[in-house]
């Protein structure tokens, strides 16, 4: 496509939804300037699981968006080098059902059930396979998210500029720019607003829907011993006296770098204006590291080096549906937000299925019309 032919757009935001969605729209030929306040993937695209799952999502709104993205994540690992740039990999996923009080009764061994990894060695019940290499894999979000951003600028020329979005500037129900805090203006044909749990800062998105933020704990560890760790993905459900009898869902993810993710510990919250502001909750770090050492051994205290103790936001919408496509009312203006725990997965479809709209007129790749955001037009769901 000739320069002065590209078509000018203005992706919002750079989480792994924004950098998608770049991608995207500058690998089919639009000319791109990618605008984050902060850094990229600095907020949930940098400190989520990264875990990705084909078939998950079936049976609801998000089907086939998850398994179109889950396969567009297997021919990117292959076009970036995922394994080696971004941990790309297939791996088997077990759910378990841990209990302290259980532990605290038993010495028993788990290694000679068949169904649990060697290096899960603490007293366990209830091991179920329920993904394998063929329909659950990982990345490393935040390798993932400024890997593909770094093809987009080499390769298809997108502009990163690091700034705060002030406003959209609508001309006659059409959008023509976006001002930046400090008077910047950078005109555009289209904008696409990928600002995740910050779309509701922005009164154009605030006064058409709401989005809550939602969060969620993790911590990072590296065993001594990270060879003894194999690819098994674990969901638990996690009994101890602090809850009342109610089950806790953290989740742990090997990584191939010898890491260990730990995740869980979720509520709603305040968006604080500054997404690298964001503190973890002690109490909710501490019961984490509870968790690692009551699955393995080699997670225990002593056995394993803390990397990392962080806490991040999810975009979450009322209807627990994404919010895709063009803006009721502004001609040019499009989002794509509320993914909630599913945005790594979902980002590459997402990203895809938004260039081909604002660049075609309307998305092939996947149907969008359950995520529009005209479903929240007077106040009901459409």
């Amino acid at each position: 496509m000739e320069e002065q032919q590209r078509k000018r757009v203005v992706v919002c935001g750079g989480g792994v939804i924004g950098v998608c969605t770049a991608y995207f729209l500058a690998k089919k030929g639009a000319a791109v300037t990618l605008i984050e306040k902060s850094s990229v993937a600095c907020a949930a695209s940098g400190k989520a699981g990264g875990f990705l799952a084909f078939d998950w999502c079936d049976g609801g709104a998000l089907s086939k968006l998850a398994r179109v993205s889950f396969n567009l994540h297997r021919s990117l690992a292959e076009e970036l080098d995922g394994p080696r740039s971004y941990g790309y990999r297939p791996l088997d996923t077990i759910s378990l059902t841990i209990d302290e009080e259980q532990q605290r009764r038993s010495a028993g061994s788990t290694r000679s059930n068949p169904a649990v990894p060697s290096w899960v060695d603490r007293p366990c019940r209830n091991p179920r396979t329920i993904g394998t290499t063929a329909t659950t894999a990982q990345v490393h979000p935040q390798l993932f998210t400024r890997t593909l951003l770094s093809a987009a600028v080499d390769k298809h020329g997108v502009e990163v500029v690091i700034g705060k979005l002030e406003s959209v500037e609508v001309e006659g129900s059409r959008v023509v720019s976006v001002a930046l805090q400090g008077g910047g203006v950078i005109e555009a044909a289209a904008v696409v607003l990928t600002l995740g749990p910050w779309s509701s800062k922005l009164p154009l998105l605030s006064s058409l829907f709401r989005v809550s933020g939602l969060k969620a704990h993790s911590i990072v560890l590296e065993p001594k011993d990270p060879e003894a760790i194999s690819p098994h993905a674990l969901f638990l459900s996690y009994y101890h006296s602090s809850h009342g009898g109610k089950p806790m869902d953290p989740e742990v993810y090997p990584r191939p770098t010898g890491e260990v993710y730990i995740c869980g510990m979720s509520a709603e919250a305040e968006v604080p204006d500054d997404p690298e502001s964001i503190v973890e909750d002690p109490e909710s770090i501490q019961t984490l590291k509870r968790v690692a050492g009551n699955v393995s051994s080699h997670l225990m205290e002593g056995e394993a080096r803390v990397k990392a103790e962080q806490a991040c936001i999810l975009p979450c919408t009322d209807d627990g549906v994404p919010i895709i496509g063009e803006v009721p009312g502004v001609k040019g203006c499009y989002v794509a937000t509320g993914h909630s725990c599913w945005g790594i997965l979902n980002g590459p479809a997402t990203g895809a299925a938004m260039a081909e709209l604002v660049l075609d007129g309307c998305a092939s790749i996947v149907d969008l019309a359950v995520f529009s955001p005209s479903r929240f037009v007077g106040g009901r769901r459409r």
